[in-house]
């Protein structure tokens, strides 16, 4: 318990405070973000939107009121390592880009911080010629998040706050 302790005291004093969500330029293709802020669900869609593609695919996180083996949860606190956690992001969308190289925009946008039940705390939103692109680049891009970057969840329920039991070591993103 003491370990689990000084671990988690730990990875707070490794968390900055991140930066606001600064949309990227026209030019740009790819749209990653880490932020403590609320995420731009709609403009993040908007963005990935273009003529050259005729489907637009986005997946969005919210927080539920329970998880494997508790019912009742109030809430989540989201924390990352910044520099990491923002390169495996970087990371994940290039190995998505090379296994669809048809992608036209992608944006992977992760919330740290304490977040409310329904709120947003991920968005993955991917734009392609066809349906069945952005559907599979779009699975692939929250599919890794999830295993591959740093970003741990806490719990609270009417009965206390702990990490979330489903917690995994994380692995490199596999490329091509």
């Amino acid at each position: 318990m003491a370990a689990a302790c000084a671990v988690g005291e730990r990875r707070k004093q490794l968390i900055h405070r991140l930066a606001r969500v600064h949309q990227p330029s026209d030019e740009r293709r790819d749209w990653v973000s880490l932020t403590d802020e609320p995420l731009p669900v709609d403009r993040a869609t908007a963005w990935v939107t273009v003529p050259e593609a005729g489907a637009v695919v986005t997946f969005l996180g919210v927080v539920r009121d329970h998880a494997e083996g508790r019912d009742g949860v109030k809430g989540m606190t989201y924390e990352a390592y910044q520099g990491p956690a923002t390169r495996a992001m970087g990371e994940i969308v290039s190995a998505l880009r090379q296994r669809w190289p048809a992608v036209a925009r992608v944006a992977l946008l992760h919330r740290t911080g304490n977040l409310a039940l329904s709120e947003t705390s991920v968005v993955v939103a991917v734009s392609a010629p066809h349906r069945g692109v952005a559907f599979e680049a779009c699975a692939f891009a929250i599919d890794t998040l999830k295993e591959s970057v740093p970003i741990w969840k806490q719990e609270h329920w009417s009965g206390g706050s702990d990490w979330a039991v489903e917690q995994h070591r994380v692995r490199p993103v596999a490329s091509g």
